[in-house]
């Protein structure tokens, strides 16, 4: 029996020992790359924990468990221990940024946030001869703590808005001494205001998020009027609601010194899009961080312009019977940028660019040589009326930004139309004639005795001559042959439901009296609307399409079909292939999509090829 247990025994040891072996303190277990990934990559930035630099400098100086309890102790001990060897101070600067950053972010102090800025600029700008390898994975969390800290540390307490103005802060170790230009948040006739972090947003309904790398905090920052100060023409168009990305700097010369005193004086520079995108610190030349994408989302949170698509098409004035104000600018006119002119369709608003706005802005090839103009409209007048807005609107604008016609970018203006805004968009580069005419009246509007302002009205809408200074037209989806839509009944009664603007109906009421015509009268019991305009049969529809497109100017087209190729009598859900097609375009682009192509990317790539094209053509 004894011999059995033994025996047992000597089976079973080994077994255990080996069960011990798996389980030894110091060993390995089989995890995922990309668990492994996170664990090397985790930092102050993207967790509560600090990276492995800091922890491994916490666990040298015998100081990791004590952080835990005492988080301002050990700083103060980290920054005690700060000496004259500047190289061999960098692993203490680059902890302590970090370390202050984890401690703001824990119990929201505003000093140790912007200790964190003051500690990973000089880690990054000022910590001694040696250069940071550019492998140095601290680099990026550094940059990042730069700028996250110097967000949270002139945040208000609902981290709402950014403070941008000189003050005084107090810090761990001392104070810090903001200074700012007194014309630094003055910006194209207009002042910045409400400076909100790109940083605390998440942004929706845009596909990409577009930030440049570098240092800076990225804001998005509000407009104001200044009193007594007159804009200059080119801001004038720029929307009240407007929101413009910028870059905060906190220059801070001679860190270490001023770390070593305990008095921190730096200097606050604000820097917009249209300034440059690098910046010379501590005798490197760097990129400065910016961010655009949040700041047209931002713009567009709330906006009233999400209801005009309705609104804009029920309500003839629903705008000011002013051009100017019909046109929308994202960036203050610059002299050499071409316009990218761009017109929404029915029921819709200039909301419906955003997307490929977001995309085509970020785009440095297409930034550096367009800049957007937005035309807006109710889409519920006759197409004609709207037509003659919008080569008026050009027009006015193109003179009152360039009255000397010293700007040869102005000249070769690119209009893009999506839908009904197609149509309008070839209003501007044909020459009509009287024909439009000829579908109101048979008698020469000369012979009509009426009233000087319906003369104009009709001149405007009536009788069309190629801008000049329209070079390429894009059509995006557009009803060349009329919508079927338009042509179902319900259509009809939908045109009821607008309003049409005082002026037509006065001018209706002027031509019936002074003029007589049978058409004319029995248009006097409705006024045409778009979606009349819009019918395959319409008369001023037939005659726009058969007008050619004029000579010099470049047409392209951008047609949706469901299912995509082949097009042949396929259609968007509101417009037929057929209908979108025009033999005369210098090309022709048929994408798998609905109605709203101009959302899609590769109509917005087609549009991006169509525009270097065009940049890169001799004028």
């Amino acid at each position: 029996m004894h011999r059995g247990i033994w025996s047992r025994l000597a089976v079973c040891v080994p077994l255990l020992l080996l069960g011990a072996a798996c389980a030894t303190p110091v060993g390995v277990d089989r995890v995922s790359p990309r668990e492994v990934q996170r664990e090397l990559t985790r930092n102050a930035l993207n967790s509560d924990r600090a990276s492995a630099p800091t922890r491994e400098l916490l666990t040298r100086l015998d100081l990791y468990e004590v952080f835990f309890a005492d988080p301002d102790g050990t700083i103060a001990t980290l920054h005690a221990g700060l000496g004259p060897d500047r190289d061999r101070d960098r692993d203490r600067l680059f902890a302590l940024a970090e370390l202050s950053f984890l401690a703001a972010e824990a119990g929201g102090r505003r000093d140790h946030a912007l200790a964190a800025a003051v500690y990973a600029y000089a880690f990054l700008f000022g910590s001694g001869r040696l250069p940071v390898h550019p492998f140095d994975p601290r680099i990026q969390v550094a940059r990042g703590l730069y700028n996250r800290g110097l967000t949270l540390g002139l945040a208000d307490e609902r981290r709402d808005r950014v403070a941008i103005e000189s003050a005084r802060y107090e810090l761990p170790f001392g104070v810090l001494d903001i200074r700012m230009e007194p014309d630094a948040t003055q910006w194209a006739g207009w002042q910045l205001a409400e400076f909100t972090s790109a940083a605390d947003v998440r942004v929706r309904g845009l596909r990409n998020r577009y930030r440049q790398a570098g240092i800076g905090a990225p804001l998005a920052a509000s407009i104001r009027k200044q009193d007594g100060v007159e804009l200059p023409p080119g801001a004038t168009f720029l929307p009240p609601r407007l929101r413009v990305p910028v870059s905060a700097f906190l220059r801070l010369d001679d860190v270490r010194a001023q770390i070593g005193t305990g008095h921190v004086v730096g200097q606050l520079e604000l820097y917009t899009r249209e300034e440059r995108s690098r910046l010379e610190v501590g005798g490197q030349v760097v990129p400065r961080e910016m961010e655009t994408s949040s700041s047209l989302a931002f713009m567009l949170e709330g906006s009233q312009i999400w209801s005009f698509g309705f609104a804009g098409f029920r309500l003839g004035d629903f705008l000011p019977d002013t051009s100017l104000e019909r046109l929308v600018m994202l960036r203050p006119y610059r002299p050499g940028l071409i316009p990218l002119v761009l017109v929404h369709g029915t029921f819709s608003s200039p909301v419906t660019w955003a997307e490929l706005i977001n995309e085509l802005e970020n785009d440095p090839e297409i930034s550096k040589r367009f800049q957007p103009w937005l035309f807006i409209y109710p889409t519920g007048n006759p197409i004609a009326y709207s037509g003659g807005w919008l080569v008026e609107t050009l027009r006015d604008v193109v003179s009152v930004l360039d009255p000397e016609g010293a700007d040869p970018a102005l000249q070769r203006m690119v209009v893009v139309g999506h839908s009904q805004g197609g149509l309008l968009t070839k209003l501007t580069v044909v020459d009509s004639g009287d024909r439009f005419w000829h579908n109101v009246s048979k008698r020469p509007m000369d012979e009509l005795d009426l009233a000087p302002e319906s003369v104009e009205q009709l001149r405007r809408s009536l009788f069309f001559e190629p801008l000049p200074f329209v070079e390429r037209v894009v059509f995006m989806s557009t009803p060349h042959g009329g919508s079927y839509l338009a042509d179902f009944r319900v259509a009809s009664w939908i045109s009821r439901l607008v309003k049409a603007p005082t002026h037509l109906t006065r001018l209706m009421l002027d031509l019936a009296t002074h003029g007589g015509d049978a058409l004319v009268l029995r248009s006097l019991t409705r006024p045409p609307t778009s979606l009349d305009n819009m019918a395959s049969r319409n008369p001023f529809l037939q005659t726009l399409r058969d007008l050619p497109i004029a000579p010099g100017v470049t047409a392209h087209s951008i047609i949706a079909v469901r299912g995509g190729p082949p097009p042949e009598g396929g259609s968007d859900g509101v417009v037929r292939f057929e209908s979108a097609h025009l033999e005369s375009v210098a090309s022709e682009l048929v994408v798998d999509s609905d109605h709203s192509v101009q959302m899609q990317q590769r109509a917005i790539q087609e549009l991006r090829r169509i525009l270097l094209e065009h940049a890169g053509a001799t004028p």
